[in-house]
């Protein structure tokens, strides 16, 4: 079968070739020509097969270049897989790098020191209101910024935070102006709600 191959492409290619041919060459070829004008169903059959063989030859390099293609693709989105994961291992290690540093930077820390928002010291709040029928106390647990008290059947509820008397004076009033008018600072002093004239000479 592969010489029948042979001899058809050699005769498809024509006798131009025979130039480039010895003349041995050209001889054993011209006696296996002259062999098969005797076979003409021998010389069909391999015409036929040489061209069905043409036709799977164009075939399978339609299919390699679509695999390549694939591959090509393939091979972009490795690169983009790679090139995210290098990006994620340099987060990973500033991560990993600040880590140390906060850590670093923990051990060395001083002591720490009162929260700004513990009742230490004198503290100004502003009050909005007193009420008799409602209890807002559920309000008031870890919310500094939002308290009150029961007093005389009454709940007092305060709003802000302040250390610095005129910034309580500066709350007070815009309050006023929202619509607050029973607005008023009162002042605690180591977390005991005081009269302003006993802080008062010490803060202005």
């Amino acid at each position: 079968m592969k010489q029948l191959l042979v001899l058809t492409l050699s005769l498809l290619i024509g006798f131009s070739a025979s130039a480039q041919l010895s003349k041995a060459e050209k001889k054993e070829w011209k006696t296996k020509y002259k062999a098969y004008k005797k076979d003409l169903e021998g010389f069909k059959n391999l015409v036929e097969e040489n061209s069905t063989l043409k036709s799977q030859l164009s075939t399978t390099k339609r299919q390699l270049s679509t695999l390549q293609s694939q591959m090509g693709d393939k091979d972009a989105k490795i690169a983009e897989l790679q090139d995210q994961v290098t990006r994620m291992q340099v987060q990973v290690a500033a991560a990993k790098e600040a880590e140390q540093q906060a850590r670093a930077a923990l051990g060395n820390k001083p002591a720490a020191q009162p929260s700004p928002m513990s009742m230490d010291g004198v503290v100004f709040k502003v009050q909005i209101g007193a009420f008799a029928k409602k209890d807002m106390s559920k309000f008031f647990d870890n919310n500094p910024m939002f308290s009150g008290q029961d007093e005389n059947g009454l709940q007092k509820i305060t709003v802000g935070f302040f250390r610095d008397y005129w910034e309580a004076d500066t709350f007070k009033k815009y309050l006023r102006e929202m619509g607050v008018k029973d607005a008023w600072i009162v002042p605690f002093k180591d977390g005991k709600r005081v009269p302003i004239k006993d802080v008062l000479e010490g803060v202005i």
